[in-house]
């Protein structure tokens, strides 16, 4: 009897591997942290063989723990738009994986933007034309690493995102494949036909033949061996994708925010691709079977990524987990604001350019309230984002979901309750973002019958209620949205 399923979680700075039972309930973990590299003002990298390196020691540690032949199977998620290119017979990478974060080719996105692109990818994507995706990321590749192009075109050379460079690799080169949902974050998914857009491959000079073979969420890719056992890979999923399904946002309108290095949120729009009116992205939520579902995601680029930055460069706190006590010292932040714009500003506003902001400041001003201010700042940027999905939806929201590192900070998740009006529900098992690409994995191989017997795993740790009035509200959104506008340069 196979007991358990192996999720392998690939993210921005480490590589993670975790066990669970068929009660959903962890079993082992293994975390393994890898160099990131800088190696120009806004360029961000890894090197595919230390990411690779690290994701395939947790995945030993974990499978030697439980016993490999005790998996059942093996589900994988991961940091999305990440972009490899390799060479399809020797696997050696032609660049270094270009990261999400990475905004080399803003430039180009903004002349796309200026020729009039927009709509034209809009409606193919559900994306805006931004440095964020894989496309521009992979045009980049091929029009600056020698030969890269004509190589390409030949057959010679593979593009993947995470998930399918480490599928790729599990499976000894024989599987190059992705799913519905990393396809559909490269700016060259069609996602209303389910394939890769002829229009815009042709747009951003990428040859077809380099391009994974689209499949499911939730089927058998492949076979991975593992300390000697050969175990299903059948479980694919984007991380924000995974975590929207790891949280049992089923239903049309449920909604998740994964507080990580940015905030990430998405709702369940059901069967249907719902268009944003409010510069939010349009993406495959899963797709199991036949069945596909959509969701609306709007993207906080800094988060976490901002309590980081008072650690590192102010140093006004020597541990992020430091960052409650510090700011719950003050009732409030004083009429201080901090604008997390460190790398731009993420949905609804799409502003490259502008620039992190602390306004506000007086004599009176302690570390204190810059701390509380960060705090308010990251709940307001998701509040943005929540009221444009009420406005596209139409749906009257009741609570919100929450996981990810910073969802444990109780102060944060009242901050952000009281700026939204209504619940804040933190799970006990916050690891949902794995346990999304677990479920994905089980449903393929029947290790679950199918998504009823999953609806009854998602357990309340704790309830955070709104406690400000619509007075109030409205004050902090007017007092933010002055400040988000002092972080524009230009």
């Amino acid at each position: 009897m196979k007991n358990y399923i192996l999720a392998l979680d690939q993210g921005t700075s480490s590589s993670r591997a975790i066990v669970f039972d068929a009660h959903s309930h962890q079993i082992a973990v293994s975390q393994k942290e890898f160099p990131q590299h800088f190696p120009r003002n806004g360029w961000v990298e890894h090197d595919p063989e230390e990411l690779w390196e690290s994701q395939r020691i947790v995945m030993e540690e974990v499978a030697r723990k439980v016993g490999a032949e005790n998996i059942a199977a093996l589900g994988i998620t991961n940091q999305r738009e990440t972009t490899l290119v390799w060479n399809a017979e020797t696997g050696e990478p032609v660049y270094n994986a270009i990261v999400w974060q990475d905004r080399r080719t803003a430039e180009y996105c903004s002349r796309l933007s200026e020729e009039g692109y927009d709509e034209f990818i809009r409606s193919r994507t559900g994306l805006l034309p931004d440095s964020y995706f894989s496309g521009t990321k992979l045009k980049w590749i091929l029009d600056n690493v020698p030969d890269a192009r004509q190589f390409a075109r030949e057959g010679r050379l593979l593009f993947g995102t995470v998930d399918c460079y480490l599928l790729w690799r599990l499976t000894g080169g024989k599987v190059h494949v992705t799913d519905v949902t990393n396809a559909s974050r490269t700016m060259m998914f069609n996602i209303h036909k389910l394939d890769w857009d002829d229009d815009l491959l042709a747009l951003l000079d990428i040859p077809r033949c380099m391009l994974p073979q689209v499949k499911s969420c939730s089927e058998v890719y492949g076979y991975a061996e593992v300390d000697g056992v050969q175990i299903p890979v059948a479980g694919m999923i984007g991380d924000q994708q995974a975590a929207l399904f790891g949280q049992l946002c089923l239903e049309k309108g449920s909604i998740k925010n994964t507080y990580g290095t940015g905030c990430f949120l998405l709702m369940n729009t059901g069967e249907k691709a719902v268009e944003s009116s409010n510069r939010l992205l349009t993406t495959v939520a899963w797709k199991i079977g036949d069945k596909v579902n959509y969701a609306l995601e709007g993207s906080v680029f800094v988060a976490g990524a901002a309590v980081q930055w008072l650690r590192d460069n102010l140093r006004i706190i020597k541990s992020s987990s430091e960052i409650e006590n510090l700011a719950s010292q003050v009732p409030n932040s004083g009429g201080v604001w901090f604008v997390p714009a460190l790398t731009g500003l993420g949905a609804p506003y799409w502003d490259s350019e502008a620039r992190g902001c602390i306004t506000g400041l007086s004599r009176g001003t302690t570390a204190a309230h810059i701390a509380r201010a960060a705090l308010d700042g990251i709940a307001c940027s998701v509040a943005d984002v929540v009221r444009c999905m009420q406005r596209d939806s139409r749906i009257p929201l009741t609570h919100l979901k929450v996981d990810g590192g910073a969802s444990a900070n109780d102060l944060l998740m009242q901050i952000q309750a009281d700026v939204l009006g209504f619940s804040v529900l933190r799970p006990q098992e916050r690891e949902t973002t794995a346990l999304g690409a677990c479920y994905m994995a089980g449903l393929a191989t029947g290790f679950w019958s199918g998504t009823d017997e999953l609806k009854d795993r998602w357990r309340l740790e704790r309830k955070f209620d709104s406690t400000s009035t619509p007075a109030q509200r409205k004050a902090t959104e007017r007092g933010w949205k002055s400040a988000v506008k002092a972080s524009a340069i230009r």
